[in-house]
């Protein structure tokens, strides 16, 4: 029965990914023409993406309660909503008011789909044994090209820019009932760790984890605030790269526009077929593949940083997804390894949350460091925070792991192996 449970998690995390992925790469390739269709300047449509970010914080916070109470199906009706929502962005955001309204709401639905399928994807991984969660988000990487590849064709054949969103709601709503068929396989109930009971009053007894209670109620906050601030590093050198890549090649490198979207999609394909290569790895190795990982996204931002041809810039890029690829599903597996399925989504929203806010901030970061010392001065600082973070990820993991653990030498086994 746990395999078949494991089998069905995984299916639900796969699924999820990959409607994700696909959203966000029609939705990249399709700000443009929403752009034009709105009528708004370069400063208004960066004010109006601001509401992405501020709708979907608070809604990250609230979504992990409601995974650990009713489970999968969350997740389905989010991928559901987050289609329906995308298309309703993509019809009625005519002006500069309509456009943020709908960003607020893409953002809300986004965010909270994002924490209910890594919540999906850490139940999936523990209940298997198999390392779901790297290839999950390869999956997520890997449709993101897909979809904007798509999107693009579609709109240079003169399709109108909601054509590609109402796919992605059916595909969306396709990945909804292979979830809820799931759900019905392999329902999330408190407490369903092995070898893990919880007590009248809501704590876990027999083994404890490293990152939060196995099955209690609460969560220690600090151990996943740490965690959290290593990935909104890694989110921050991510969203970097894949905000700033086109720019860089056409700005510095002298690309014309074909050539310089091309970075975004060699960032994007790196990223998905590391991940996937990367996938067994798992947790087993975590500051080993965190410090390594960083450092080569550090070398591969450098190496931008000094290039003037489209080449070299290209294998920077390169270089840099690799590094950076592994970074935030091995900081979600370290999670998984450490906390029980009745605390998941509660630990997977305040992981998310804080990764995200380096999300919201790498490309801010580049563009005031642009502003001081130029372009190729900017991309010095972003290998910066792919230094420090190879640099800290040995402590403040090992940091995380012994105040999560409150000096228990009988936690779980990956707790000690987390941070080696």
């Amino acid at each position: 029965m746990s395999v078949e449970r494991g089998g069905a998690r995984s299916r639900t995390a796969y699924a999820g990914f990959a409607a994700f992925g696909a959203f966000w790469g029609v939705w990249g390739a399709s700000v443009p023409a929403i752009r034009a269709q709105a009528e708004l300047g370069d400063g208004q449509l960066g004010t109006a993406l601001l509401f992405i970010g501020a709708g979907a914080l608070p809604a990250m916070l609230v979504t992990g309660r409601a995974v650990d109470r009713w489970g999968l199906r969350v997740a389905a009706l989010l991928l559901v909503t987050l289609g329906a929502v995308g298309t309703l962005v993509a019809v009625a955001g005519r002006d500069f008011w309509s456009l943020s309204a709908g960003l607020a709401l893409l953002g809300a639905s986004s965010g909270a789909a994002d924490v209910a399928i890594n919540a999906a994807a850490g139940s999936a991984e523990r209940a298997s044994g198999r390392p779901v969660i790297t290839r999950a988000h390869g999956t997520f990487s890997a449709l993101v090209v897909v979809g904007s590849l798509s999107a693009g064709l579609l709109g240079a054949l003169g399709v109108p820019v909601v054509v590609p969103f109402l796919l992605v709601a059916v595909a969306a709503t396709g990945a909804a009932l292979s979830v809820v068929a799931d759900a019905r396989v392999a329902p999330v109930v408190a407490g369903a760790v092995p070898g893990y009971e919880v007590s009248r009053a809501g704590e876990g007894k027999g083994s404890r984890d490293a990152v939060g209670r196995s099955g209690g109620r609460a969560v220690r906050l600090f151990p996943l605030l740490v965690v959290g601030g290593l990935g909104a590093l890694a989110f921050a050198v991510e969203n970097a790269h894949q905000s700033w890549g086109a720019v860089y090649l056409a700005d510095v490198a002298d690309a014309g526009p074909a050539l310089a979207s091309a970075g975004p999609a060699v960032f994007a394909a790196v990223v998905a077929l590391t991940r996937f290569a990367a996938g067994a790895l798992g947790s087993r190795y975590a500051t080993t593949v965190l410090v390594s990982g960083a450092a080569t996204a550090a070398a591969g931002t450098l190496l931008v940083s000094g290039a003037k041809s489209v080449p070299v810039v290209l294998l920077g890029l390169a270089l840099a997804a690799a590094g950076t690829a592994v970074l935030f599903p091995t900081l979600m597996g370290v999670v998984t390894a450490q906390v029980g399925e009745a605390a998941r989504g509660r630990a997977t929203s305040v992981v998310a949350t804080v990764a995200y806010l380096g999300f919201l901030t790498g490309p801010v970061y580049v563009g005031r460091w642009a502003e001081a010392i130029g372009l190729s001065g900017a991309m010095v600082a972003v290998a910066a925070l792919a230094a420090a973070l190879a640099v800290l990820s040995w402590p403040a993991l090992r940091s995380a792991v012994h105040t999560g653990s409150s000096g228990d030498p009988g936690g779980l086994p990956l707790a000690k192996q987390a941070s080696r």
